[in-house]
């Protein structure tokens, strides 16, 4: 009886499992998305947003330093990275339009655990 040649194994093993795929799948995603918007990144450090007359300033002022997206609206205090520092927050994400990045009615004033929980989830579903 003839021997069978030993086949070339048609599965490596990646070290995570059955899971990498995707999870490598969703890495590149998240990388893609992080290098476009990453084209406006430095707006943010500019005149026109962060100046003594930028969009920012002028949106914080019109807004009264309220927070616009808890339910009990509520005084922004400028201590950074404090739960309730303002953050200004594009209402309809820009996605790299830069006339939406500065378009004053699309900015509210927000603290900062809304924007980074409530605000991220509500975008993330709607994504």
């Amino acid at each position: 009886m003839a021997r069978l040649k030993a086949l070339a194994p048609t599965l490596r093993y990646s070290g995570h499992g059955v899971a990498s795929a995707s999870r490598e799948d969703g890495q590149r995603e998240r990388d893609r998305i992080r290098r476009q918007a990453g084209k406006l990144r430095g707006e943010y450090n500019k005149a026109g947003w962060r100046g003594k007359n930028g969009v920012r300033l002028r949106s914080l002022e019109r807004d009264g330093f309220m927070c616009c997206g808890c339910p009990v609206p509520h005084l922004l205090k400028g201590k950074v990275n404090a739960p309730d520092s303002p953050v200004v927050d594009h209402i309809e994400p820009h996605r790299g339009n830069l006339a939406l990045f500065y378009d004053e009615s699309n900015l509210q004033s927000v603290c900062k655990a809304y924007h980074d929980s409530t605000k991220q989830k509500l975008e993330k579903g709607a994504g």
